[in-house]
């Protein structure tokens, strides 16, 4: 019999969500490395403000004061690493959770994941610096 898993729906959630998926992070041979060059080992502080990122957009409570694009223009990516990131949102998401806060928060990530990577190419574009 298959345990019931039950939607995002308190910071406990966030917090198992973002250790979860990060987790995964740490240890995935194309995103990890990417990741560790910025947060060179202090993956509490990077936690933290994904716990603050996670909960203004899943629960709106506006704990996140950010501006996470500018910090990600900088990084060695591409579509790989989107589609990377965004497989190993989803696998997190549906291993821990079901229901609307969990599709809310894939679809949400997968909008994340499309904006971001369209904006860096744009800005790497040459022929939009004319």
């Amino acid at each position: 019999m298959s345990e019931t898993l039950s939607d995002i729906q308190s910071e406990e959630d966030i917090r198992r969500l973002v250790d979860a998926f990060y987790s995964r992070v740490q240890t995935d041979d194309l995103i990890g490395p990417i990741f560790e060059a910025v947060v060179h080992g202090n993956w509490p502080r990077h936690l933290a403000t994904m716990y603050d990122f996670w909960s203004s957009l899943l629960l709106s409570t506006s704990r996140y004061r950010g501006r996470p694009f500018p910090k990600h223009l900088a990084l060695p990516v591409d579509s790989r690493h989107f589609q990377r990131w965004l497989s190993l949102f989803v696998e997190t998401v549906e291993a821990h959770f079901s229901g609307p806060k969990a599709d809310e928060a894939i679809y949400k990530a997968g909008n994340l994941a499309t904006i971001f990577q369209y904006r860096i190419e744009q800005a790497r574009n040459p022929l939009n610096l004319l």
